[in-house]
């Protein structure tokens, strides 16, 4: 089970803290995060628990028109398309078993996702981060959306109750833009490198889709020591 331990370590007391580390275009990030949805409904711990969301682009370099999907992960792993299909599906499956929808297909395109961090991070003043978070994956994986289209973000925003024009409005702010990157390189030098990197109380983290059991496991421990 992959953990590494930060430097920092914080007593817990009635609350679970979970940072979230992931990128919007990465699907093990809603596998990963629908998995400990899972382990968290189980538990009946929802209210105990606080959410955040932390940026992390998996292709920095990318331009913003994107690439084909296909193509890209070829040409950036080496792979074949038939490995890449296989895998599509598998991660398909994973998706069904918790009530989400992956749908590829031969066009499917990856975005650059910097944009999407910040606004993220401003519906983080909102209490409307996780909603904006899945709405994103939704609209990426599901409904194979142009994320990067200003229309179809500004409808995006407006689904999940944010004032659109103004949210848009910190695109053109650089310091916005660039505390994202900040907040990468905080991450990174902490030794996260891999997406979803899932934080817990800023003592243990836990790296890639891990299974709900071992949410589960690790989320029981923090209530133990509660």
């Amino acid at each position: 089970m992959p953990t590494f331990i930060f430097k920092t370590t914080l007593t817990i007391m009635h609350r679970i803290k979970i940072d979230i580390i992931s990128d919007v275009v990465c699907p093990w990030c809603i596998v990963g995060y629908k998995r400990l949805e899972l382990a968290i409904k189980m538990l009946e711990i929802e209210d105990l628990v606080d959410i955040a969301w932390h940026p992390f682009e998996i292709n920095p370099n990318m331009p913003k028109a994107g690439e084909n999907l296909n193509e890209h992960i070829i040409n950036k792993y080496g792979t074949n398309l038939e490995a890449f299909t296989q895998k599509k599906e598998m991660l398909t499956n994973y998706g069904a078993e918790h009530g989400f929808a992956f749908n590829f297909n031969e066009s499917t395109k990856i975005y650059n996702t910097l944009e999407l961090h910040v606004l993220l991070d401003y519906a983080k003043k909102f209490n409307k981060q996780t909603d904006l978070k899945l709405e994103f994956f939704n609209s990426y994986f599901t409904k194979n959306l142009d994320i990067s289209k200003t229309e179809v973000i500004k409808n995006i925003l407006t689904t999940v109750g944010l004032d659109a024009n103004q949210a848009m409005a910190t695109l053109n702010n650089t310091t916005a833009k660039q505390n994202i990157k900040d907040q990468e390189n905080y991450w990174q030098q902490l030794g996260v490198s891999s997406v979803p990197t899932i934080v817990f109380n800023n003592t243990m983290a836990l790296t890639g889709a891990q299974p709900t059991d071992t949410f589960k496991e690790t989320l029981n421990s923090l209530i133990k020591k509660a």
